[in-house]
């Protein structure tokens, strides 16, 4: 068989060449130890926690060493394209802060090493396709999918590896004759690797999450190109990041079955094998057991549900990180104020084995990360999310800005601030009573009569000054709790409660109510010194109203 004869008959539009490209696309000038990685999603519309997973990995990985992180999108498969999904895909990451230094944009590249979109590259891949064909390692195949179909049923039969391999790979030797018969017959054709490994062959590998790998060699001649001359995954991701210079690939561990392909493919195409890094999926509890996380089952899952549901970026960093990193807390814990980004993150921390996702976790960890924000942060995001999932909401904010930063500053700040908000969605019920559409009528415990109720309230009334300080604004609260019958007495209360009415903590939940619709609510003191004096009152008045 005259091979480059193939080459030339298969190609004859590619005159390109692989040390043309090499001089096109020429090694970075990085800094030694610098990390070239990638994230390279396809455009299914779907992006998930596992996307931000693998894409903080590497983007921790790229920037931290002084190297570089590009967006490659994979849309080969064009059946599973949806339109739209690049902008989403794109406007997402950028939402969670992956930070990318070339790729993929919404208006087109960005960077001296694209295209980064593949199906835009198929010139490049045609070159590469040309030299392994004219080197005798692929061919084309003109198999059917009948052929393939009854192939795999006789292999099902005969209980034997499924794949085309062996004495299977039809079309592997087949001569020159026979390949023009069939182009000149127009029909379509793909092409194959030539694969020379052996499965009762195996080697060592070293996977920097996976650790030591023993792994059986590949037979199968897999698919280089389809028919429609767009490569599969498999070869457009050695040829790319070959030529996009990749030094660390981060990818799932869904991918190990392929990888010893992937590693026959670049040692044949000559290419520099790039290190591994494959991630262990995202588990969860179910019932007693661990399962992976599902599109289907697991909302949380989708990385728009975050958003909607209002989670801050920060949070949703700062809890994947958790899952990477173990010692990320220990470090958040010494390094309360510092920035999550200059915390020391190591591939080789990653649990093999996947982590486990628990939303209880990530809402403390949201908690703890809102906790440490402004009063002007914390406005800034919230109106942001509710202008877009609560736009009643979003108004209310807008309108007040100073009103509402103040609420939003009442146990903020100091070394134990308050906890109230995990995501921006309980923001409404936290200070929606501030606003008197969102004021909910108290609903008063059925063990004190209305007549006490009243009687508190009025004396409330009688004795309220704005202008006093919270100490004797509570001075006044206690002297009414006495004046009725009640005890400020906590330790005698718990004692003997039978010995009294109430107590001032009842007392105080009366006016609360009155004030706030809300049994809970941030401190009663200031929460009056916001709505300042008319607005109280007002709000005292209607409930005796109510009551009498």
């Amino acid at each position: 068989m005259d091979y480059q004869a193939l080459a030339d008959l298969l190609f004859p539009n590619v005159t390109d060449t692989p040390d043309a490209l090499e001089e096109r696309f020429p090694c970075r000038s990085l800094p030694e130890g610098a990390v070239v990685t990638r994230m390279a999603p396809s455009p299914t519309g779907f992006v998930h926690l596992g996307n931000l997973v693998q894409g903080l990995t590497a983007e921790r990985m790229a920037h931290q060493s002084g190297g570089v992180l590009f967006l490659r999108v994979e849309d080969t498969d064009a059946k599973r394209e949806v339109p739209g999904a690049v902008e989403v895909l794109i406007n997402t990451l950028k939402h969670y802060g992956i930070s990318f230094d070339e790729g993929a944009t919404i208006e087109g590249d960005s960077g001296n090493y694209g295209p980064y979109r593949q199906r835009q590259r198929a010139a490049i891949y045609h070159v590469y396709a040309k030299k392994l064909v004219a080197e005798g390692q692929a061919y084309p195949c003109f198999c059917t999918e009948e052929q393939l179909a009854a192939m795999r049923e006789t292999q099902e039969a005969n209980k034997e590896t499924t794949g085309y391999y062996g004495k299977y790979a039809m079309w592997r030797d087949r001569s020159m004759e026979d390949i023009r018969e069939q182009l000149n017959a127009g029909n379509p054709w793909v092409l194959r690797f030539k694969s020379t490994g052996s499965i009762e062959n195996q080697f060592k590998f070293d996977d920097l999450v996976k650790g030591k790998l023993t792994i059986t060699e590949n037979d199968v001649d897999h698919v280089l190109l389809k028919s429609d001359g767009i490569p599969t995954y498999h070869f457009a991701h050695a040829v790319d990041d070959h030529l996009m210079r990749t030094t660390h690939v981060v990818r799932g561990d869904e991918w190990l079955p392929t990888l010893p392909f992937h590693i026959q493919l670049f040692k044949a195409l000559g290419f520099k094998l790039p290190k591994y890094v494959h991630i262990g999926p995202l588990m969860k509890m179910d019932g007693t057991s661990k399962r992976k996380l599902s599109k289907r089952k697991d909302p949380e899952l989708a990385l728009t549900y975050y958003k909607a549901e209002g989670f801050p970026v920060e949070a949703v960093y700062e809890y994947i990180m958790t899952l990477l990193n173990s010692n990320f807390e220990d470090w958040r814990r010494a390094n309360a104020d510092a920035a999550a980004d200059t915390f020391k993150f190591s591939p080789k921390k990653l649990n093999p084995a996947g982590s486990l996702f628990d939303y209880a976790k990530l809402t403390d960890v949201s908690k703890n990360v809102i906790a440490r924000m402004d009063a002007t942060k914390v406005y800034k995001l919230l109106t942001e999310w509710a202008k877009e999932f609560d736009p009643d909401f979003g108004t209310k904010l807008e309108s007040d800005p100073a009103f509402a930063k103040a609420i939003l500053s009442i146990g903020r700040g100091g070394k134990k601030p308050r906890k109230d908000l995990a995501v921006w969605k309980d923001a409404k019920d936290y200070m929606g009573f501030f606003y008197d559409e969102y004021l909910s009528a108290p609903v008063f415990d059925e063990k004190f009569d209305s007549v006490t109720i009243v009687d508190v309230l009025n004396r409330f009334l009688e004795k309220f000054d704005i202008n006093d300080d919270s100490g004797v604004w509570f001075d006044k609260v206690k002297a009414i709790t006495e004046e009725i019958g009640f005890t400020t007495d906590m330790k005698a209360y718990k004692a003997d409660p039978t010995a009294f009415k109430g107590t001032v903590a009842d007392v105080s939940t009366f006016i609360r109510q009155a004030v706030t619709g809300k049994t809970n609510s941030p401190d009663l003191y200031t929460v009056m010194q916001i709505l300042g004096y008319d607005r109280t009152v007002d709000r005292i008045r209607k409930t005796i109203e109510n009551l009498i």
